[in-house]
């Protein structure tokens, strides 16, 4: 039976509605069917439901979690006759041991219950070149992220606020003396809390859960230098925070993730979380943020058109993307294209032992017109993400 033009927007926001009854529905389930323990097996923290946040406290270090990481990525732009366009990651991760482990004793000298990772990364849209980095510390030796705070170092790497009590950040970091940023970075946008509340599933099992806070959209001013060459660059950045003791459960071997910043003032986020069986996860979903900064999830489709097979690892990645979902402000169907500026992005796992391809990209309307910018994170190619349950 056809439906009348002017039926069809209550129609596709009734399917919205509906979709995001399901979700609550199937997590209300799998709460019920398992009561969420308070820690893990190892001792951790487990993110529960309804949760309260004070800041600037829970922008800093969670300690008693396992995993916590701050993941920037954004697009700079140069300005002049000849514009230049770059894409950047920069990742701050934190690993706790097991808890029986880092309740003894340790060194003076620095300790050991701490592990910090991360991670830098630029593409010249122009060349393709691509520049990355990773590095490994512990607690107290040249890494260390403040519990009170937004203050995380490692080296010369570091993310902090600039004052207290702004949220205004400063990001300075560098690639193996090939490159080096310092931005400053403000919030257009108020924090996003991810999931209810900031409670976000990723999985059936009780623990596959995280706490999700986000800057969708932050503007980016300072310098680039690459090669010797200092550039003042603008641009947008996307800023992530996590902390969990489980990402995945055991029928996950990774996710792909899609942020993306819209020309007219709106906000993409999408993970799939795929399964042993090639499927994906009921717990996977995709968020549209309103030009208020207001959160909504709707329904999906995530269709693979092209892919880049990594001459150093020969993992296969997704990369010409066609994402369809349904508009919430028209709800009318929508169809982007995710195309990387350049397909080898992918960064290695010589120090923390997980390879990833992680993307700037365009997104593209229908017609080919560039609508947007984004950036794609792809895990689990290379092998499952063992380290992250």
């Amino acid at each position: 039976m056809k439906m009348a033009p002017e039926h069809r927007p209550l129609i596709m926001i009734s399917r919205v509605l509906s979709w995001g009854l399901v979700t609550c529905l199937w997590i209300g389930l799998s709460l019920r069917a398992e009561e969420i323990p308070a820690r893990t097996a190892e001792g951790f923290a487990v993110p529960q439901p309804n949760p309260t946040f004070t800041f600037p406290r829970d922008h800093g270090a969670h300690p008693d979690y396992k995993i916590e990481w701050w993941y920037l990525t954004g697009h700079l732009y140069t300005t002049g006759p000849e514009p230049r366009r770059f894409g950047f990651q920069a990742t701050f991760f934190r690993s706790a041991s097991p808890l029986d482990t880092a309740r003894r004793p340790a060194p003076a000298a620095f300790g050991h219950d701490q592990i910090y990772l991360a991670h830098m990364a630029l593409i010249d849209a122009r060349t393709g070149r691509f520049l990355h980095q990773e590095r490994l510390n512990r607690a107290g030796w040249d890494a260390a992220a403040d519990t009170a705070t937004l203050d995380v170092r490692n080296g010369d790497w570091a993310l902090r606020f600039l004052q207290p009590g702004q949220e205004t950040l400063l990001l300075t970091g560098g690639i193996r003396g090939e490159a080096r940023f310092s931005l400053n970075l403000v919030p257009k946008k108020p924090l996003v809390r991810f999931g209810a509340g900031g409670y976000s599933r990723k999985g059936a099992a009780p623990t596959a859960a995280s706490y999700y806070l986000t800057f969708p959209r932050l503007a980016a001013t300072g310098q680039l230098t690459l090669d010797g060459e200092t550039l003042p660059v603008t641009g947008e950045a996307w800023m992530d925070h996590e902390y969990s003791s489980s990402q995945l459960d055991q029928n996950q071997v990774g996710w792909d993730w899609l942020s993306a910043q819209l020309k007219d003032g709106r906000e993409l986020m999408f993970y799939r979380l795929r399964t042993r069986t090639g499927g994906t996860d009921p717990a996977s979903t995709l968020t549209w943020i309103d030009r208020e900064g207001r959160a909504v999830t709707a329904p999906y489709r995530w269709e693979p058109l092209t892919y880049w097979t990594s001459p150093r690892t020969g993992a296969r990645y997704p990369q010409r993307i066609r994402l369809v979902t349904t508009d919430p402000a028209s709800g009318r169907e929508v169809v982007f294209t995710v195309v990387p500026l350049h397909p080898d992005q992918e960064l290695g796992g010589s120090l923390g032992g997980v390879t990833y391809w992680e993307g700037a990209c365009r997104l593209l309307a229908e017609d080919e017109s560039e609508v947007g910018s984004a950036y794609l994170e792809l895990t689990g190619y290379d092998r499952a993400l063992e380290v992250l349950r």
